[in-house]
Protein backbone atom coordinates (compact mmCIF):
# COMPACT_ATOMS: atom_id res chain seq x y z
CA UNK A 1 0.00 0.00 0.00
CA UNK A 2 1.53 3.20 -0.71
CA UNK A 3 1.74 6.61 0.60
CA UNK A 4 -2.01 8.29 0.96
CA UNK A 5 -4.07 5.59 -0.49
CA UNK A 6 -5.20 3.99 2.22
CA UNK A 7 -8.96 3.89 2.99
CA UNK A 8 -10.19 6.07 5.38
CA UNK A 9 -12.30 3.89 8.28
CA UNK A 10 -12.99 7.31 9.96
CA UNK A 11 -14.56 10.47 9.06
CA UNK A 12 -12.06 13.70 9.20
CA UNK A 13 -12.86 15.52 12.34
CA UNK A 14 -15.01 18.34 12.32
CA UNK A 15 -14.76 22.03 13.46
CA UNK A 16 -18.01 23.69 15.06
CA UNK A 17 -18.95 26.26 12.26
CA UNK A 18 -18.65 29.00 14.95
CA UNK A 19 -14.67 28.58 15.63
CA UNK A 20 -13.52 31.67 14.87
CA UNK A 21 -9.23 31.91 14.57
CA UNK A 22 -9.67 33.66 17.61
CA UNK A 23 -11.48 30.66 19.57
CA UNK A 24 -8.99 28.32 18.03
CA UNK A 25 -5.85 29.84 19.37
CA UNK A 26 -7.26 29.99 22.27
CA UNK A 27 -8.54 26.43 22.78
CA UNK A 28 -4.72 25.81 21.21
CA UNK A 29 -3.25 28.14 24.38
CA UNK A 30 -5.32 26.00 26.71
CA UNK A 31 -3.92 22.88 25.68
CA UNK A 32 -0.23 24.29 25.43
CA UNK A 33 -0.43 25.72 29.12
CA UNK A 34 -1.94 22.92 31.02
CA UNK A 35 0.35 20.80 28.95
CA UNK A 36 3.65 22.52 29.99
CA UNK A 37 1.94 22.24 33.44
CA UNK A 38 2.08 18.57 33.21
CA UNK A 39 4.89 17.99 31.36
CA UNK A 40 7.16 19.90 34.07
CA UNK A 41 6.66 17.22 36.64
CA UNK A 42 8.48 14.16 33.48
CA UNK A 43 11.97 15.59 35.13
CA UNK A 44 11.01 17.78 37.96
CA UNK A 45 12.27 14.92 40.38
CA UNK A 46 15.83 14.51 38.44
CA UNK A 47 17.34 17.21 40.42
CA UNK A 48 16.18 15.28 43.42
CA UNK A 49 17.45 12.05 42.93
CA UNK A 50 20.22 12.45 45.54
CA UNK A 51 18.38 13.77 48.20
CA UNK A 52 15.33 10.79 47.38
CA UNK A 53 18.23 8.41 47.85
CA UNK A 54 19.49 10.01 51.35
CA UNK A 55 15.75 10.29 52.75
CA UNK A 56 14.32 7.04 51.54
CA UNK A 57 17.60 4.82 52.07
CA UNK A 58 17.41 3.69 48.25
CA UNK A 59 19.68 3.01 45.62
CA UNK A 60 20.18 5.80 42.61
CA UNK A 61 18.75 2.65 40.04
CA UNK A 62 15.65 2.81 42.18
CA UNK A 63 15.62 6.50 42.57
CA UNK A 64 15.67 6.94 38.64
CA UNK A 65 12.39 4.57 38.34
CA UNK A 66 10.95 8.05 39.87
CA UNK A 67 11.64 9.12 36.29
CA UNK A 68 11.53 6.14 34.53
CA UNK A 69 8.27 4.64 35.87
CA UNK A 70 6.97 7.89 34.64
CA UNK A 71 7.87 7.90 31.34
CA UNK A 72 6.93 3.98 31.12
CA UNK A 73 3.40 4.47 32.47
CA UNK A 74 3.19 7.26 29.21
CA UNK A 75 4.07 4.26 26.96
CA UNK A 76 1.66 1.89 28.25
CA UNK A 77 -1.51 4.42 28.63
CA UNK A 78 -0.76 6.81 25.18
CA UNK A 79 -1.22 3.99 22.80
CA UNK A 80 -4.92 3.23 24.13
CA UNK A 81 -5.39 7.19 23.17
CA UNK A 82 -5.77 6.56 19.78
CA UNK A 83 -8.68 4.76 21.10
CA UNK A 84 -9.99 6.79 23.67
CA UNK A 85 -9.56 11.00 21.75
CA UNK A 86 -12.12 9.70 19.14
CA UNK A 87 -14.59 7.89 21.60
CA UNK A 88 -15.06 11.16 23.94
CA UNK A 89 -15.12 15.32 23.30
CA UNK A 90 -12.17 17.40 23.94
CA UNK A 91 -13.37 18.73 27.38
CA UNK A 92 -14.43 15.43 28.88
CA UNK A 93 -10.59 14.00 27.65
CA UNK A 94 -8.74 17.31 28.72
CA UNK A 95 -10.94 17.02 32.34
CA UNK A 96 -10.08 13.38 32.79
CA UNK A 97 -6.12 14.10 32.16
CA UNK A 98 -6.02 16.92 34.90
CA UNK A 99 -8.21 15.13 37.27
CA UNK A 100 -5.34 12.24 37.25
CA UNK A 101 -2.91 14.57 36.99
CA UNK A 102 -4.02 16.45 40.31
CA UNK A 103 -4.93 13.19 42.74
CA UNK A 104 -1.38 12.27 41.54
CA UNK A 105 0.02 15.43 42.55
CA UNK A 106 -1.55 15.58 46.16
CA UNK A 107 -0.72 11.82 46.95
CA UNK A 108 2.55 12.70 45.72
CA UNK A 109 3.31 15.44 48.01
CA UNK A 110 1.86 13.58 51.15
CA UNK A 111 3.68 10.63 50.12
CA UNK A 112 5.16 8.59 53.57
CA UNK A 113 7.02 6.04 52.15
CA UNK A 114 9.24 5.79 48.51
CA UNK A 115 6.68 3.36 47.25
CA UNK A 116 3.78 5.06 47.63
CA UNK A 117 5.79 8.27 45.78
CA UNK A 118 6.36 5.74 42.61
CA UNK A 119 2.62 5.13 42.87
CA UNK A 120 1.49 9.03 42.97
CA UNK A 121 4.34 9.34 39.67
CA UNK A 122 2.30 6.53 37.91
CA UNK A 123 -1.38 8.28 38.59
CA UNK A 124 0.67 11.51 37.41
CA UNK A 125 1.79 9.98 34.17
CA UNK A 126 -1.49 8.62 33.10
CA UNK A 127 -3.34 12.33 32.83
CA UNK A 128 0.36 13.38 31.48
CA UNK A 129 -0.59 10.83 28.85
CA UNK A 130 -3.30 11.80 27.74
CA UNK A 131 -2.70 15.75 27.32
CA UNK A 132 0.12 15.22 25.12
CA UNK A 133 -1.66 13.42 21.72
CA UNK A 134 -4.75 15.56 22.56
CA UNK A 135 -2.78 19.08 22.21
CA UNK A 136 -1.16 16.95 18.67
CA UNK A 137 -4.05 15.84 17.37
CA UNK A 138 -6.32 19.42 17.75
CA UNK A 139 -3.28 21.39 16.14
CA UNK A 140 -3.10 19.30 13.56
CA UNK A 141 -7.45 19.00 13.23
CA UNK A 142 -7.00 23.21 13.15
CA UNK A 143 -4.01 24.35 11.52
CA UNK A 144 -3.35 24.00 8.11
CA UNK A 145 -0.24 22.58 6.77
CA UNK A 146 1.50 25.68 5.23
CA UNK A 147 1.27 26.93 8.82
CA UNK A 148 2.12 24.29 10.64
CA UNK A 149 5.68 24.70 11.40
CA UNK A 150 5.41 28.20 12.59
CA UNK A 151 2.69 26.95 15.11
CA UNK A 152 4.54 23.41 16.02
CA UNK A 153 7.57 26.10 16.78
CA UNK A 154 5.79 28.06 18.88
CA UNK A 155 4.44 25.28 20.92
CA UNK A 156 7.91 24.03 20.66
CA UNK A 157 8.31 27.05 22.96
CA UNK A 158 6.33 25.87 25.85
CA UNK A 159 6.79 22.30 25.64
CA UNK A 160 10.47 21.23 25.13
CA UNK A 161 10.83 24.17 28.09
CA UNK A 162 8.82 22.41 30.41
CA UNK A 163 10.93 19.14 30.73
CA UNK A 164 14.37 21.01 30.20
CA UNK A 165 13.21 23.61 32.94
CA UNK A 166 12.15 20.26 35.42
CA UNK A 167 15.62 19.92 37.34
CA UNK A 168 16.07 23.82 37.30
CA UNK A 169 12.81 24.36 39.03
CA UNK A 170 13.35 21.56 41.45
CA UNK A 171 17.17 22.91 42.00
CA UNK A 172 15.77 26.13 43.65
CA UNK A 173 12.77 24.49 45.55
CA UNK A 174 14.99 21.75 47.07
CA UNK A 175 16.93 24.99 48.20
CA UNK A 176 13.61 26.26 49.66
CA UNK A 177 13.16 23.51 51.57
CA UNK A 178 11.48 19.54 51.36
CA UNK A 179 10.81 17.56 48.07
CA UNK A 180 7.53 17.87 48.98
CA UNK A 181 7.25 21.37 47.47
CA UNK A 182 8.20 19.86 43.75
CA UNK A 183 4.55 18.80 44.22
CA UNK A 184 2.85 21.50 45.97
CA UNK A 185 3.82 24.04 44.52
CA UNK A 186 2.45 22.50 41.05
CA UNK A 187 -0.67 21.48 42.72
CA UNK A 188 -2.21 24.86 42.98
CA UNK A 189 -0.95 25.66 39.56
CA UNK A 190 -2.59 23.14 38.40
CA UNK A 191 -5.73 23.55 39.83
CA UNK A 192 -6.25 26.46 38.34
CA UNK A 193 -5.53 25.25 35.07
CA UNK A 194 -8.25 22.48 35.00
CA UNK A 195 -10.69 25.04 36.28
CA UNK A 196 -10.20 27.49 33.51
CA UNK A 197 -9.86 25.11 31.09
CA UNK A 198 -13.18 23.18 31.33
CA UNK A 199 -14.74 26.87 31.68
CA UNK A 200 -13.16 27.72 28.59
CA UNK A 201 -12.24 24.91 26.29
CA UNK A 202 -14.43 23.77 23.06
CA UNK A 203 -14.92 20.08 21.82
CA UNK A 204 -13.29 19.78 18.12
CA UNK A 205 -15.36 17.03 16.48
CA UNK A 206 -17.55 14.44 17.15
CA UNK A 207 -17.38 11.47 19.22
CA UNK A 208 -17.19 8.39 17.55
CA UNK A 209 -18.61 5.13 18.69
CA UNK A 210 -15.61 2.35 18.64
CA UNK A 211 -15.12 -1.23 20.38
CA UNK A 212 -11.65 -1.82 21.98
CA UNK A 213 -9.38 -4.63 21.53
CA UNK A 214 -8.77 -5.57 25.44
CA UNK A 215 -6.57 -8.02 24.40
CA UNK A 216 -3.87 -5.19 23.31
CA UNK A 217 -3.92 -3.04 26.57
CA UNK A 218 -2.46 -6.07 28.60
CA UNK A 219 -0.17 -6.79 25.87
CA UNK A 220 1.00 -3.34 25.46
CA UNK A 221 1.63 -3.06 29.08
CA UNK A 222 3.32 -5.94 29.73
CA UNK A 223 5.45 -6.26 26.73
CA UNK A 224 6.99 -2.47 27.14
CA UNK A 225 6.93 -3.02 30.78
CA UNK A 226 9.31 -5.68 31.00
CA UNK A 227 11.71 -4.27 28.03
CA UNK A 228 12.01 -1.12 30.42
CA UNK A 229 12.74 -3.19 33.12
CA UNK A 230 14.82 -6.03 31.24
CA UNK A 231 16.95 -2.62 30.28
CA UNK A 232 17.58 -1.29 33.52
CA UNK A 233 18.99 -4.71 34.84
CA UNK A 234 21.54 -4.96 31.71
CA UNK A 235 24.84 -3.66 33.77
CA UNK A 236 23.51 -3.39 36.64
CA UNK A 237 26.26 -3.92 39.99
CA UNK A 238 23.87 -7.37 41.05
CA UNK A 239 22.73 -8.18 37.97
CA UNK A 240 24.04 -11.78 38.18
CA UNK A 241 21.94 -12.19 41.30
CA UNK A 242 18.43 -11.28 39.80
CA UNK A 243 16.11 -14.12 39.66
CA UNK A 244 15.66 -13.81 36.48
CA UNK A 245 18.57 -12.26 34.06
CA UNK A 246 17.69 -9.20 32.64
CA UNK A 247 18.85 -10.51 29.44
CA UNK A 248 15.47 -12.87 29.65
CA UNK A 249 13.31 -10.01 30.78
CA UNK A 250 14.55 -7.65 27.88
CA UNK A 251 13.28 -10.47 25.55
CA UNK A 252 10.32 -11.35 27.06
CA UNK A 253 9.42 -7.70 26.65
CA UNK A 254 10.25 -7.89 23.14
CA UNK A 255 8.38 -10.71 22.34
CA UNK A 256 5.29 -9.47 23.92
CA UNK A 257 6.03 -6.02 21.89
CA UNK A 258 6.57 -7.94 18.80
CA UNK A 259 2.55 -9.89 19.62
CA UNK A 260 0.99 -5.89 20.14
CA UNK A 261 1.86 -5.45 17.09
CA UNK A 262 0.38 -8.70 15.29
CA UNK A 263 -2.72 -8.12 16.77
CA UNK A 264 -2.94 -4.68 15.98
CA UNK A 265 -1.70 -5.68 12.52
CA UNK A 266 -4.65 -8.72 12.41
CA UNK A 267 -7.13 -6.21 13.65
CA UNK A 268 -6.67 -3.83 10.73
CA UNK A 269 -7.96 -6.35 8.67
CA UNK A 270 -11.04 -7.15 10.65
CA UNK A 271 -11.76 -4.77 13.36
CA UNK A 272 -10.92 -1.77 14.86
CA UNK A 273 -7.31 -1.90 16.06
CA UNK A 274 -6.10 -0.19 19.35
CA UNK A 275 -3.57 1.83 17.74
CA UNK A 276 -4.04 1.39 13.54
CA UNK A 277 -0.49 0.95 12.67
CA UNK A 278 -1.17 2.13 8.79
CA UNK A 279 0.57 4.81 9.66
CA UNK A 280 3.87 3.46 9.64
CA UNK A 281 3.19 2.84 5.72
CA UNK A 282 3.70 6.55 5.35
CA UNK A 283 7.54 6.56 4.59
CA UNK A 284 7.96 10.22 5.98
CA UNK A 285 6.34 9.30 9.43
CA UNK A 286 8.28 6.25 9.76
CA UNK A 287 11.56 8.46 9.58
CA UNK A 288 10.67 10.73 11.53
CA UNK A 289 10.14 8.24 14.39
CA UNK A 290 13.18 6.06 14.20
CA UNK A 291 14.96 9.44 14.47
CA UNK A 292 13.04 10.48 17.19
CA UNK A 293 13.44 7.33 19.12
CA UNK A 294 17.31 7.79 18.80
CA UNK A 295 17.29 11.46 19.67
CA UNK A 296 14.62 10.85 23.05
CA UNK A 297 16.88 7.30 23.97
CA UNK A 298 20.23 9.40 24.26
CA UNK A 299 19.05 12.69 25.32
CA UNK A 300 17.11 11.67 28.21
CA UNK A 301 19.49 9.20 29.36
CA UNK A 302 22.17 11.90 28.99
CA UNK A 303 19.89 14.07 31.39
CA UNK A 304 19.17 11.86 34.02
CA UNK A 305 23.08 11.59 34.66
CA UNK A 306 24.11 15.43 34.41
CA UNK A 307 22.45 15.90 37.39
CA UNK A 308 24.39 13.66 39.12
CA UNK A 309 27.30 14.79 37.51
CA UNK A 310 27.32 18.41 38.85
CA UNK A 311 26.10 17.68 42.40
CA UNK A 312 27.90 14.00 43.05
CA UNK A 313 31.43 14.93 41.24
CA UNK A 314 31.60 18.65 40.93
CA UNK A 315 30.31 19.24 43.98
CA UNK A 316 27.28 22.06 42.96
CA UNK A 317 24.43 22.46 45.58
CA UNK A 318 20.96 21.54 44.01
CA UNK A 319 20.17 25.71 43.37
CA UNK A 320 23.43 25.42 41.83
CA UNK A 321 22.86 22.69 39.40
CA UNK A 322 19.44 23.91 38.86
CA UNK A 323 20.28 27.49 37.54
CA UNK A 324 23.20 25.99 35.11
CA UNK A 325 20.56 24.24 33.60
CA UNK A 326 18.28 26.76 32.97
CA UNK A 327 19.94 28.96 30.32
CA UNK A 328 19.93 25.67 28.05
CA UNK A 329 16.04 25.03 28.75
CA UNK A 330 15.85 28.68 28.06
CA UNK A 331 17.77 28.17 24.53
CA UNK A 332 15.54 25.38 23.14
CA UNK A 333 12.21 27.31 23.84
CA UNK A 334 13.28 30.37 22.59
CA UNK A 335 14.68 28.64 19.48
CA UNK A 336 11.47 26.39 18.82
CA UNK A 337 9.63 29.30 17.02
CA UNK A 338 12.47 30.40 14.81
CA UNK A 339 13.10 26.72 13.91
CA UNK A 340 9.20 26.11 13.12
CA UNK A 341 9.61 29.49 10.72
CA UNK A 342 12.79 28.58 8.89
CA UNK A 343 10.93 24.67 8.42
CA UNK A 344 8.20 26.43 6.77
CA UNK A 345 10.83 28.31 4.54
CA UNK A 346 13.52 25.62 4.33
CA UNK A 347 12.16 22.44 4.70
CA UNK A 348 13.23 19.25 7.08
CA UNK A 349 16.66 18.28 5.81
CA UNK A 350 18.56 21.56 6.08
CA UNK A 351 17.59 21.76 9.55
CA UNK A 352 17.72 18.88 11.07
CA UNK A 353 20.83 16.95 9.89
CA UNK A 354 22.98 19.76 11.30
CA UNK A 355 21.16 19.68 14.59
CA UNK A 356 21.59 15.95 14.82
CA UNK A 357 25.46 16.33 14.14
CA UNK A 358 25.22 19.38 16.99
CA UNK A 359 24.20 17.31 19.47
CA UNK A 360 26.46 14.37 18.97
CA UNK A 361 29.25 16.34 19.15
CA UNK A 362 28.14 17.51 22.48
CA UNK A 363 27.15 14.23 23.53
CA UNK A 364 30.54 12.95 22.73
CA UNK A 365 32.34 15.90 24.41
CA UNK A 366 30.33 14.95 27.86
CA UNK A 367 32.10 11.60 27.86
CA UNK A 368 35.61 13.67 28.40
CA UNK A 369 34.10 15.35 31.37
CA UNK A 370 35.98 14.53 34.95
CA UNK A 371 36.05 15.75 38.43
CA UNK A 372 38.48 18.88 37.33
CA UNK A 373 36.03 19.79 34.26
CA UNK A 374 35.29 23.76 34.52
CA UNK A 375 31.06 24.14 35.19
CA UNK A 376 31.84 26.69 33.23
CA UNK A 377 32.25 24.33 29.99
CA UNK A 378 29.61 22.41 30.98
CA UNK A 379 27.04 25.01 30.79
CA UNK A 380 28.31 25.86 27.04
CA UNK A 381 27.82 22.42 26.06
CA UNK A 382 24.45 22.12 27.90
CA UNK A 383 23.06 25.20 25.73
CA UNK A 384 24.99 23.94 22.63
CA UNK A 385 22.95 20.61 23.10
CA UNK A 386 19.80 22.41 23.68
CA UNK A 387 20.23 24.10 20.31
CA UNK A 388 21.17 21.19 18.63
CA UNK A 389 17.51 19.33 19.82
CA UNK A 390 15.91 22.38 19.02
CA UNK A 391 16.96 21.76 15.32
CA UNK A 392 15.73 18.47 15.03
CA UNK A 393 12.56 18.27 17.32
CA UNK A 394 10.13 20.67 15.78
CA UNK A 395 10.99 19.81 12.03
CA UNK A 396 10.42 15.63 13.18
CA UNK A 397 7.46 16.41 14.71
CA UNK A 398 5.81 18.36 12.36
CA UNK A 399 6.94 16.82 8.91
CA UNK A 400 6.33 12.93 10.68
CA UNK A 401 2.52 14.03 11.29
CA UNK A 402 1.42 16.54 8.39
CA UNK A 403 1.89 13.60 5.96
CA UNK A 404 -1.11 11.44 7.68
CA UNK A 405 -4.43 11.63 6.43
CA UNK A 406 -6.53 13.12 9.05
CA UNK A 407 -8.58 10.08 10.30
CA UNK A 408 -4.91 8.93 11.67
CA UNK A 409 -4.05 11.76 13.80
CA UNK A 410 -5.24 10.10 16.70
CA UNK A 411 -3.13 7.33 15.88
CA UNK A 412 0.15 8.87 14.84
CA UNK A 413 -0.08 11.32 17.99
CA UNK A 414 -0.44 8.33 19.98
CA UNK A 415 2.04 6.36 18.08
CA UNK A 416 4.68 9.15 18.22
CA UNK A 417 3.90 9.64 22.11
CA UNK A 418 3.79 6.12 23.21
CA UNK A 419 7.05 5.29 21.24
CA UNK A 420 9.09 8.83 22.47
CA UNK A 421 8.12 7.71 25.99
CA UNK A 422 9.41 4.10 25.47
CA UNK A 423 12.32 5.66 24.13
CA UNK A 424 13.26 7.99 26.77
CA UNK A 425 12.50 5.55 29.33
CA UNK A 426 15.03 2.66 27.60
CA UNK A 427 17.16 4.95 27.25
CA UNK A 428 17.16 6.54 31.00
CA UNK A 429 17.21 2.55 31.82
CA UNK A 430 20.54 2.12 29.93
CA UNK A 431 22.67 4.67 30.94
CA UNK A 432 21.78 4.21 34.47
CA UNK A 433 22.20 0.61 34.15
CA UNK A 434 25.87 1.31 32.59
CA UNK A 435 26.76 3.94 34.92
CA UNK A 436 26.20 2.02 37.92
CA UNK A 437 27.75 -1.21 36.37
CA UNK A 438 31.15 0.51 35.77
CA UNK A 439 31.36 2.76 38.53
CA UNK A 440 31.03 -0.54 40.72
CA UNK A 441 34.20 -1.98 38.62
CA UNK A 442 36.03 1.10 39.38
CA UNK A 443 35.48 1.19 42.76
CA UNK A 444 36.40 -2.51 42.96
CA UNK A 445 39.56 -1.63 41.24
CA UNK A 446 40.33 1.14 44.11
CA UNK A 447 38.70 4.34 43.13
CA UNK A 448 37.77 6.02 45.71
CA UNK A 449 33.53 7.03 45.61
CA UNK A 450 34.03 10.52 43.85
CA UNK A 451 36.15 9.12 41.20
CA UNK A 452 34.17 5.75 40.72
CA UNK A 453 31.17 7.70 39.91
CA UNK A 454 32.69 9.82 37.31
CA UNK A 455 34.15 6.86 35.60
CA UNK A 456 30.35 5.87 35.75
CA UNK A 457 29.01 8.98 34.11
CA UNK A 458 31.48 9.31 31.21
CA UNK A 459 30.38 5.48 30.38
CA UNK A 460 27.06 6.59 30.34
CA UNK A 461 27.55 9.77 27.94
CA UNK A 462 29.89 7.23 26.10
CA UNK A 463 26.41 5.56 25.81
CA UNK A 464 24.35 8.55 24.46
CA UNK A 465 26.85 9.77 22.00
CA UNK A 466 26.80 6.59 20.03
CA UNK A 467 22.80 6.87 20.19
CA UNK A 468 23.12 10.63 19.30
CA UNK A 469 25.73 9.16 16.05
CA UNK A 470 23.27 6.65 15.23
CA UNK A 471 20.33 9.44 14.85
CA UNK A 472 22.86 11.45 12.66
CA UNK A 473 22.73 8.46 10.25
CA UNK A 474 18.77 8.66 10.33
CA UNK A 475 18.62 11.65 10.17
CA UNK A 476 20.09 11.61 6.78
CA UNK A 477 16.66 10.28 5.47
CA UNK A 478 14.85 12.86 6.37
CA UNK A 479 13.11 14.71 3.55
CA UNK A 480 10.35 17.22 3.46
CA UNK A 481 6.70 15.66 2.92
CA UNK A 482 5.21 17.34 -0.15
CA UNK A 483 2.37 19.49 0.50
CA UNK A 484 -1.45 17.57 0.90
CA UNK A 485 -3.70 18.18 -1.30
CA UNK A 486 -6.90 19.38 0.24
CA UNK A 487 -10.00 18.03 -0.34
CA UNK A 488 -12.65 19.19 -2.22
CA UNK A 489 -15.20 19.75 0.67
CA UNK A 490 -13.12 21.48 2.73
CA UNK A 491 -14.65 24.83 2.24
CA UNK A 492 -18.56 23.19 2.12
CA UNK A 493 -21.44 24.63 3.15
CA UNK A 494 -22.91 22.71 6.45
CA UNK A 495 -26.24 21.07 6.45
CA UNK A 496 -27.54 24.45 8.02
CA UNK A 497 -26.04 26.66 5.29
CA UNK A 498 -23.06 27.64 6.96
CA UNK A 499 -19.66 27.92 4.96
CA UNK A 500 -16.92 26.67 7.07
CA UNK A 501 -13.12 26.28 5.82
CA UNK A 502 -12.33 23.11 8.45
CA UNK A 503 -8.74 23.66 7.61
CA UNK A 504 -7.79 27.72 7.63
CA UNK A 505 -8.20 28.48 11.25
CA UNK A 506 -4.74 29.92 11.84
CA UNK A 507 -3.64 30.54 15.36
CA UNK A 508 -2.02 33.79 15.60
Amino acid sequence: MTEGTMPAPHETPTLPPTLSPARVTAVLRILVLSTFVVLLNETIMVNAIPRLMRDFEVTAAAAGWLSTAFMLTMAVVIPVTGWFLQRVTTRTAFGLAMALFLAGTALAAAAPAFPVLLAARVIQASGTAVMMPLLMTTLMTLVPPQDRGRVMGNITLVISVAPALGPAVSGVLLQLGSWRLLFLAVLPIAGAMAIFGRRNLVNIGDPQAAPIDWMSVPLAAAGFGALVYGLSGLGAENAAQAPVPPEATTLAGAVLVGLFVWRQLALQRSSTPLLDLRTLTFRHFSVALGLMCLSFMALMGAFIVLPLYLQEVCGLTSLQTGLLLIPGGLTMGLLGPQVGKLYDRLGAPRLVVPGAVLTALCLALFALTGEETSPWLVLALHVALSAGMAFVFTPVFTSGLSVLPPHLYPHGSAILGSLQQVAAAAGTALVISVMSGHAATAAAEGADTTGALATGIRWGFGISAVLGALAVLVALLIRTPPAPQQPAASEAQDEDGTTADKTAHTPT
